[in-house]
């Protein structure tokens, strides 16, 4: 009836790409960074924070695993992002 084709699935795009590799990859650079950080300032791997800053609720610990959390989603966002890129680049090259 209408001369509008329909829409090709994006599945197809997702995976040329490797972007659930990418985002495991990803998730796995994330933790790994966050874990790295969090064990040297909680353990003083550097030696003792010189600082008399206050942690109100959960103390230091609490809030520095909160910042883990933020390092690691956000470095396994741009590791993700930054190998997806890498492969649509290659993709467009071999076309």
């Amino acid at each position: 009836m209408s001369d509008v084709p329909e829409r090709p699935e994006s599945g197809g795009l997702v995976q040329a790409l490797s972007v659930p590799q990418h985002a495991k990859v990803g998730v796995l650079a994330g933790v790994a960074l966050a874990l790295c950080a969090y064990l040297f300032r909680v353990l003083e791997l550097f030696g003792p924070f010189g600082g008399t800053q206050e942690f109100p609720f959960v103390g230091p610990e609490g809030w520095f695993l909160l910042l883990a959390f933020v390092l690691a989603t956000t470095t396994a966002m741009l590791v993700t992002a930054a190998l997806t890129v890498v492969s649509a680049l290659r993709l467009a090259r071999d076309l």
